[in-house]
């Protein structure tokens, strides 16, 4: 192990920005993780895992730790389901077909969303009605002070919409080191019920899908909206779906009747955050090299050589805008460093 410094971190985040970390070190285990954090007890530290939600508007004045332990095995079997763990290092994707490959049910509806694995539990990751808690067994985490390592179960993790414990309470307390998810083994609870996923496999003819009918839909329908962070900067859903109170809702829907929504209660209804931002007219516009992706208006982009302050100021437009249109104050999903 190594510590680089004034390194730059351009490569590290998904939006490509160009920013520099004061000092860096990549851990592959545990007790690396350990030793590096025994070393440098009292500093300032920065956690990075596959720097997927988080956008860089500044330099990095700390020690930076990359987490990229690897490793992912089945570690239980039982009649109808199997435990999976996957340390935190793993790429997202990869685990899902990973899964998939081996029959293990639950996480297809969570293909392609970028980052790694140990960052997953952290915001409760979601999409196409499914979100981490749904297949969530437990989680392994090292206590930064004391290197020692917990166990949280699903309970203790206070899984709620695009939040954890992790990032509430124990902010900055604990380092995810794995992941154990509980799969099922067959009778899979195929969840089609977005609409898209259900004409995309209509379009290809499948009536009784599997587990891989349902990820390649998904991947498909991803790739079809959202940008490759390979190709264009980008880290995703930018902002939460909201979730308003049914009066406003009505009062907007009264205005706009083809406005998609989705109960949440008999008393709140969740409204895409990007249909808001589209109908507030700034899908597709670019300022500078910060923009707004042509097919997904949820999704800002770095266009080559935008800074984070820039795209950080888009998303004030964009939310301003938003709160002045509509009376709906829309939050960002993403970190902003």
């Amino acid at each position: 192990m190594q510590i680089s410094t004034n390194f730059n971190l351009k490569e590290y985040n998904t939006f490509g920005i160009t920013a520099y970390a004061k000092e860096f070190i990549s851990v592959e285990t545990t007790e690396e993780l350990a030793t590096v954090l025994a070393e440098n007890k009292g500093r300032k530290l920065f956690i990075l895992g596959g720097g997927s939600n988080m956008l860089l508007t500044q330099d990095i004045d700390a020690l930076v730790i990359h987490i990229n332990i690897k490793g992912k095995q089945i570690t239980k079997q039982q009649t109808g389901y199997a435990h999976v763990k996957a340390m935190a290092g793993e790429n997202w994707h990869e685990f899902v077909l990973f899964c998939i490959e081996n029959n293990l049910g639950g996480l297809e509806n969570l293909s392609l969303i970028p980052g790694n694995v140990g960052t997953t539990p952290i915001q409760n990751i979601g999409a196409y009605g499914t979100e981490i808690k749904d297949t969530f067994e437990s989680c392994e985490a090292m206590d930064i002070e004391t290197q020692e390592i917990k166990t949280f179960t699903k309970e203790e993790c206070e899984f709620a919409y695009r939040e954890s414990i992790f990032k509430g309470r124990l902010k900055d307390k604990y380092i995810i080191t794995s992941v154990t998810f509980r799969l099922t083994t067959d009778e899979h609870r195929i969840n089609t019920a977005y609409g898209d996923i259900t004409d995309k496999l209509i379009d290809k003819g499948i009536i009784v899908p599997t587990i891989k009918d349902v990820s390649n839909a998904v991947i498909a329908i991803r790739q079809s909206k959202l940008p490759d962070p390979k190709e264009l900067g980008n880290s995703g859903s930018f902002f939460k779906n909201p979730i308003v109170p049914k009066a406003l809702f009505e009062k907007i829907q009264a205005e706009h009747p083809l406005m998609p929504y989705y109960a949440v209660s008999e008393s709140q209804v969740k409204v895409p955050a990007g249909w808001l931002i589209e109908q507030s007219g700034f899908k597709g516009k670019r300022f500078g090299d910060a923009g707004v992706h042509t097919k997904q208006a949820l999704v800002l982009v770095n266009y080559g050589n935008a800074t984070g302050k820039e795209l950080l100021e888009l998303s004030k437009k964009i939310q301003e805008t938003v709160f002045e249109k509509f009376g709906i104050q829309i939050e960002a999903e993403v970190n902003i460093i």
